[in-house]
Order: structure tokens, then sequence, then C-alpha cells
């Protein structure tokens, strides 16, 4: 299995350097963007990586003066790969329009980047230059030493970007590893983590815990008052610092959830789950009433536990949602007044807990229903709880004494708990 990675390094570039990596970005933003131009031309847009190098090649190295061979290829799949994005969007009756690349960057594989261990040297439209890494101490335990600088890890590229003066290269890493199963029980034993997502509790899952979003939504109001007081300045500063601000939110958000996904998956491991559930992203919004900001947190969250579940041999799925916070997890009966905000109690038979939390079991019971059919061995076998497994028919069962893993229902704020 293949295990990729991107580590954020900053570098020391000369004065002089700087300005020949300023024109770069500028003749890769341009490159990029005139084949996105002439992908959209004739009425439907030109996705094939090798259509638009065979069109738009030639055109590209002569009005940017014999601009890098590489660096124009990566311009031309960067191009390609954001027409396919508008491509998806439109096929799922998702508004999209054409791209623009706006955002100082530049594409870099192995044939335009050289990597050292102390320096990088980098193509630019005047030969290249070398850039020295700033890096945190050697004896700290960061991304750099796990990833970068391992004998186990390949770097594979990278990316430029420019913010706020500096420049910032994010190396790609990847390695080849056996799926870690040892942390859980084969699929045939397996339990399924159902997770519910929200607005005033950002994830709760099956077994128990829960994420709140006081954090989050103290951060995104305090980012947003930011923007509104810069808004009212109007000047060119401002402007600027509008966009710093934007950076400093998404970055501070990435730590959040790459925590919550850490957790996340970790409790899976420990509960012995063959599979993590989600609720299906698609409409959530409408469902939840929850803000852009929300949307893109739990959309990343999904993938940031994809990815990390992945490395542990364990699937990452959706199921519908529909009435997953309306329907008891303990009788199955579905009623609109069976929720009343935070409070679940069902009117058939009484069973009382937060409503998210019972919605997070119904996420996993069904998929249980979904995929454990009569002749399939291999499904899971249950909805994992605190304590316990629930079957595809809402029964319970416990967990033997050494099964258990300690782990009990608690409630984490976004500061990590």
């Amino acid at each position: 299995m293949e295990v990729r990675r991107t580590v954020p390094v900053a570098l020391d570039v000369a004065s002089d350097d700087a300005a020949l990596l300023e024109d770069t970005v500028d003749a890769f933003l341009w490159s990029a963007q005139y084949v996105v131009d002439y992908a959209f031309q004739g009425g439907y847009v030109t996705t094939s990586k090798t259509t638009l190098d065979d069109e738009t090649y030639d055109d590209v190295r002569e009005q940017t003066d014999g601009f890098n061979g590489g660096l124009v290829q990566a311009a031309r799949n960067k191009a390609a790969e954001a027409c396919k994005s508008v491509v998806a969007r439109w096929k799922q009756d998702k508004s999209a329009s054409k791209p623009q690349f706006t955002s100082p960057h530049v594409v870099y594989d192995k044939r335009t980047a050289t990597f050292h261990d102390d320096y990088v040297s980098l193509a630019t439209t005047d030969g290249r230059i070398e850039a020295e890494y700033v890096l945190p101490d050697e004896d700290s335990d960061t991304p750099h030493s796990e990833y970068l600088f391992s004998d186990a890890y390949e770097t594979t590229g990278a990316e430029l970007h420019y913010r706020n003066g500096d420049w910032i290269l994010h190396i790609r890493c990847k390695n080849e590893v056996e799926s870690d199963t040892s942390s859980q029980t084969t699929t045939e034993n397996g339990t399924v983590l159902g997770v519910d997502l929200g607005v005033n509790t950002l994830a709760v899952t099956s077994t128990g815990t829960f994420w709140t979003g006081g954090e989050f939504d103290h951060w995104r109001r305090e980012y947003e008052n930011r923007r509104e007081s810069l808004q009212q300045c109007g000047t060119r500063w401002a402007h600027e610092n509008i966009q710093s601000v934007g950076q400093k939110e998404e970055g501070r958000f990435k730590v959040i959830l790459h925590r919550i996904s850490n957790e996340i998956v970790a409790e899976a491991c420990e509960n012995g789950c063959s599979v993590i559930v989600f609720e299906g992203l698609t409409n959530i919004r409408e469902r939840t009433g929850a803000s852009w900001g929300h949307q893109w947190a739990f959309d990343r969250l999904y993938e940031y536990v994809e990815y990390k579940a992945e490395e542990h041999g364990i699937e990452v799925e959706q199921v519908d949602p529909e009435n997953t916070s309306r329907r008891c997890s303990h009788c199955g009966f579905t009623h609109l007044d069976n929720r009343d905000g935070e409070d679940f109690e069902c009117l058939n038979c009484g069973y009382q807990n937060h409503a998210d939390y019972n919605a997070a079991k119904n996420i996993g019971l069904r998929y249980l229903r979904r995929n454990q059919t009569g002749g399939d061995g291999g499904a899971p076998l249950g909805v994992r709880l605190n304590s316990g497994t629930l079957n595809v028919n809402g029964d319970y069962s416990p967990a033997s004494p050494e099964v258990r893993t300690g782990v009990h229902a608690e409630s984490h704020d976004l500061s990590g708990g």
C-alpha cells in the first residue's frame, strides 16, 4: 500500500533569487491559465492531458520566451486537473465556473527540482537557484524527521507557495508499506464505527465520544470579524491582510481537523473496527443548517480520516443519512417528534439519549443493513459501542472482558480534551 505525505518547509531565498522565483510564478500561472482558456473553447471542456499538451505546449513555450519545458507540462497538468474537477461537479448537478489561477505557486517534479539534505535546487525562468531549508531543531519530533529525512520515504515532488513575503515548499513524500492489521480484528470478526457530523457537536462516534464545535465556531467568528474590519478599511494593505487572515484561518482549522481525524482512527483501531462509516456529505448544509465553513470542515475531516484509516487496513464509507436522527437505534421506530434539538426520546419504546449519539449508532446500523446479507460471512458483525455491539437488528451484546478497551464516553472540545 502506498502512503503519501506532504511536508511544508520554509526556504531561505536570496533577494536576487526571489525575483527569479516571482517571475517563475507569473510564468507558471500564465501557462496554466492559457491551457484552461484553451480547454474551455468550442462549447465543451477538454480534459485530456495528451490533447492539451499536443495543442498548447508549443504556443506556451513560444509566448513565454522558452519557459522551462518541465514547468510548462506541470502547468498543463494543473490546468487539466482543474478542468476535470469542473466537469465532475457539473455531472453532479453542482455549479462550477472556469478556473482562474491567481494564488502564487509553482508545481515541481524530479526534473525541475533536486532535493538535498539541507537545500533544494529549483528551475526558474532563468536557470536554477538554490535555497536552504529553514528547519526546526534536529532533536524535535516533526514531520521533517518522520518523512522528509526518513530513508523509508521517497521525495516525489513539491509545490512552491509564496505567502506574506515567505517562500514555503510543500514537499511530497511517499512510502510503500504493508497494511497494519495488528490493531484490529479480521474483517469477518470486525465491527463498524458510526460517525455523525453536526454544527454544535462537530463529530460523534457510536462509541460515545463527542467532539464539540465550540472552539471551531469561536475562531470562525473571530476570523470573520477580522475580515469585516479589514474590508471597511478598503486599502491595499487591508486587502493583502484579508488574504493573510484566510490563510491563517485555514491553517488553524486543518490542525484541529487533523487532530480529530487521528482520534477517530485511533478509536476505530482500539475497538477492532474494520469500517468507519459517515453519513453522506451531499446536501449536508441543507440538512444540518451548517455554514460553508462547516461544509468545508466536514469534507476535510472525511478526507483526513479516509487516508489515515487506509494505513490500518480500515475502510471508510458513507451511507444515506435520511432519518438517522429520527430513527430509534433501540427499536427502529422512526418519527419526526422522536428528536427535540439535542434530545432524543423514542415515542414507541421510551429510549432516551443524546440525539447525535443515537444518529451515530443509526449510521453504523444502516451500513450493516446495506452490506450484511445472509450469505456474506465477510461482513462486519455489528456497530461498536462503548462496551459492546449492536447487531443488524439493533440488539445489544456486551463485550467480553478481554475485548473491552477501556474507551469511555467523553466529550472533547477542539483544543484536544
